[in-house]
């Protein structure tokens, strides 16, 4: 009996796809054992900050470690009660804001107009940006506390958010301009045929497609804001004080405040982890933005 070429070729197909199975099976196990490996060295220093927190000053620095112990919650109850912790938090919550609010509105007109635009003039501007971002931060400290003091706003909100601004425009415009240049430019210039001017076209047809780019940025940029250090360590004093600075100032040269040191990090990593989780899908919607081209 004849067997037809076709079968013979599915036969061998089938075969070469059962003997190229095992290495697909191991190759996909030892990524998921490094992916494994990689999730456990990520969360536990923060299971460990946390176990810290819950623990008393005794078991916290029990050597060997104590597993099994009575939890209690007083360093918490120290930190939002005694140390005003609370008041730190609105300080971030403010000074976060605000950069969110003014960077994503310059950077959406600005990386929207340099996405647009091909002359030689936008690949200077955005090359400067990324030359002004790539800087230490201690480069700007002096100039900016020397027009803190001149003007009288050391120590308040609107420096903070201005600096804040200043520092993480270039990030925030290149990466929105990322994300509007994966836009066909039919869409606006369908829109203008249809009697709407520049602007129109830009609010009415493609801010409703970039959200995702854009809660994209505006958690970046909420980040970079939330989790700046030595900008206001060094602008602030009593007034405009942030999470991180004020954090640094509990018990942390004292191993008896320890777990109201863990206790801050805790607290202050949960706003921000809240906000993730509940921006998940926008984020992973703006992340993978333009990466599958028709």
């Amino acid at each position: 009996m004849r067997v037809s070429p076709a079968v013979t070729k599915n036969s061998a197909a089938r075969t070469r796809s059962l003997s190229h199975a095992p290495r697909r099976n191991l190759t996909q196990f030892v990524i998921a054992a490094l992916l494994g490996c990689w999730m456990i060295a990520a969360v536990t220093p923060f299971i460990w900050t946390f176990l810290t927190s819950i623990k008393k000053t005794v078991d916290a620095f029990a050597n060997p470690p104590v597993w099994f112990f009575e939890p209690t919650f007083q360093a918490y109850r120290q930190l939002w009660v005694d140390e005003g912790f609370t008041r730190y938090l609105m300080n971030s919550a403010i000074i976060s804001l605000g950069t969110v609010f003014i960077s994503i509105s310059l950077g959406c007109l600005a990386g929207y107009g340099l996405s647009r635009y091909h002359g030689k003039a936008g690949f200077w501007i955005l090359f400067m940006a990324f030359v002004f971002r790539a800087l230490p931060r201690l480069t700007f400290l002096l100039p900016f506390y020397f027009i803190a003091r001149v003007t009288g706003s050391f120590d308040t909100y609107t420096l903070l958010i201005l600096v804040m601004v200043a520092i993480n425009q270039p990030f925030t415009i290149w990466m929105l301009r990322s994300f509007f240049a994966d836009i066909p430019d039919a869409l606006e210039e369908a829109a203008m045929v249809d009697g709407c001017n520049r602007f129109q076209a830009f609010w009415y047809v493609i801010v409703p497609i970039m959200g995702p780019g854009i809660v994209t940025a505006s958690i970046f940029s909420l980040l970079l804001a939330y989790n700046e250090y030595l900008i206001p360590l060094v602008l602030t004093a009593t007034n405009a004080v942030p999470l991180p600075v004020a954090i640094s100032q509990f018990g942390a040269e004292d191993i008896r405040y320890w777990s109201l040191s863990a206790a801050g990090g805790i607290s202050i990593a949960l706003p921000i982890l809240l906000i993730v989780i509940f921006l998940q899908r926008y984020l992973v919607k703006g992340l993978t933005s333009g990466a599958v081209k028709s």
